[in-house]
C-alpha cells in the first residue's frame, strides 16, 4: 500500500464519525435549551424591571439596561430566525 491510500484510508476514517448521526444530539439540545431560557429570563427581567419602574421604586439607569438586554436579545432571535428561514428556503430550491 502506498503512502497517499494510506493518507486517504486514515483521513477517510477520521471523518466518517462526523457524518453519521449522533441519535444522543444532547450536546445540541442542551445548548438550545439553555438559550432559549436566557431569552425568557432577560424578557421577564426586562417586564419586571418596567413594571417597577412604573411605580416609581426602579433607578431609570437599571430600566434602560434591562431594555437594551432585552432588545439584543430580540435583535438576536430575529437573526437566527431570518437565517433558519433562509436555510430552510435554500433546502426548497435544491433539485430533486
Amino acid at each position: 500500500m502506498d503512502i497517499r491510500s494510506l493518507n486517504a484510508a486514515q483521513n477517510y476514517a477520521g471523518a466518517r464519525p462526523a457524518t453519521q448521526a449522533d441519535p444522543d444530539h444532547s450536546g445540541m439540545v442542551q445548548g438550545l435549551k439553555a438559550s432559549f431560557q436566557d431569552f425568557a429570563s432577560t424578557l421577564k427581567h426586562s417586564e419586571q424591571m418596567s413594571q417597577t419602574a412604573m411605580v416609581g421604586q426602579a433607578d431609570p439607569h437599571a430600566l434602560v439596561q434591562a431594555l437594551a438586554q432585552t432588545e439584543l436579545a430580540v435583535e438576536t432571535a430575529v437573526i437566527v430566525r431570518n437565517k433558519v428561514v433562509e436555510a430552510y428556503q435554500e433546502i426548497l430550491r435544491m433539485p430533486v
